[in-house]
């Protein structure tokens, strides 16, 4: 398993030095960047933080204080935020927030998970038409131990594929449902009529072309369905053995929350899933904003 904790810093990655100290969190994606305030950032500033965006995949800020209202600003430089259709996980006041925290009314740990998808590889917002582009996490508290991210390259497990299956995938669109996924993995919460029908299930490629970098990514995960034009159970097949072996231990990178940290990710090219923890002893708080981003191609 890679390290989780940043190694030694590097003066400038890319065609130019960054502004700012930065730390590969793993030999394959993932950076912190150290000593930035990003509820001060000027526009100069935010655009070399997307450039390391880009090219990092992931990125790691500590220490930050972000009220709801702060990171709902943060994230609308990156673009659009979703209002997600699971209206029942909007924080008071900001529909553009997706509030995961297993308390109950009393602020104590209420022993239930709040979304048992999130402890499966995922991206977020696939089952949309315009899934994803940036997601923006944000803990306010973190349990003792568990609870942690796991993060996985679809840059990677797209380059590790042989040339045969990279043939074979190239034509494919799987169909992505996240009333699929929730009845699978939160049966008990299932979503309503209203919410179905806000979001049907919609087909995307499984090889995508990243919009701004150019490069090919595998584009699956735990929402997706079935494979379009195959029979149900071979489509459903190929998608679990596919979800299976992208997944390479050698290639994730685990985060272990401290409180006041902000990751965020580019949905586009990473998969993720949250580590279980004692939903009945332990509290973990995270406000997640997801950017909207473009119909995969």
């Amino acid at each position: 398993m890679l390290q989780t904790e940043a190694s030694a810093p590097v003066a400038g990655m890319g065609d130019r030095p960054y502004p700012f100290e930065l730390r590969p969190l793993c030999p394959t994606f993932g950076a912190e960047i150290i000593g930035v305030d990003v509820a001060q950032l000027s526009d100069p500033e935010f655009d070399r933080i997307y450039d390391a965006f880009l090219e990092h995949q992931m990125l790691l800020f500590r220490n930050q204080r972000l009220a709801p209202a702060d990171q709902v600003v943060f994230a609308r430089r990156f673009g659009s935020v979703q209002v997600h259709v699971m209206n029942q996980y909007h924080a008071d006041g900001f529909p553009e927030i997706y509030y995961l925290s297993n308390l109950d009314a009393s602020g104590r740990p209420s022993g239930k998970h709040p979304d048992k998808g999130t402890v499966h590889w995922h991206t977020d917002g696939s089952w949309a038409r315009r899934p994803g582009q940036a997601t923006l996490l944000y803990a306010d508290r973190v349990p003792s131990e568990g609870g942690e991210t796991r993060f996985a390259s679809m840059y990677a497990a797209y380059d590790d594929l042989d040339q045969a299956m990279k043939e074979r995938l190239a034509p494919l669109r799987a169909i992505h449902s996240l009333d699929f996924s929730r009845t699978r993995r939160h049966g008990d919460d299932p979503m309503s009529e209203a919410q179905k029908k806000a979001k049907p299930p919609v087909a995307h490629p499984i090889v995508r072309i990243h919009p701004e970098t150019g490069r090919k990514c595998l584009f699956l995960g735990d929402h997706a369905w079935c494979v379009e034009g195959m029979p149900l159970e071979a489509g459903r097949q190929l998608i679990e053995e596919l979800n299976a072996s992208i997944i390479r231990p050698e290639l994730v990178y685990t985060h272990r929350w401290r409180p006041g940290d902000l990751v965020i990710w580019d949905n586009r090219c990473m998969l993720h899933k949250a580590e279980p923890y004692d939903t009945a002893k332990e509290a973990r708080v995270l406000r997640r904003c997801t950017v909207v981003g473009e119909v995969p191609i």
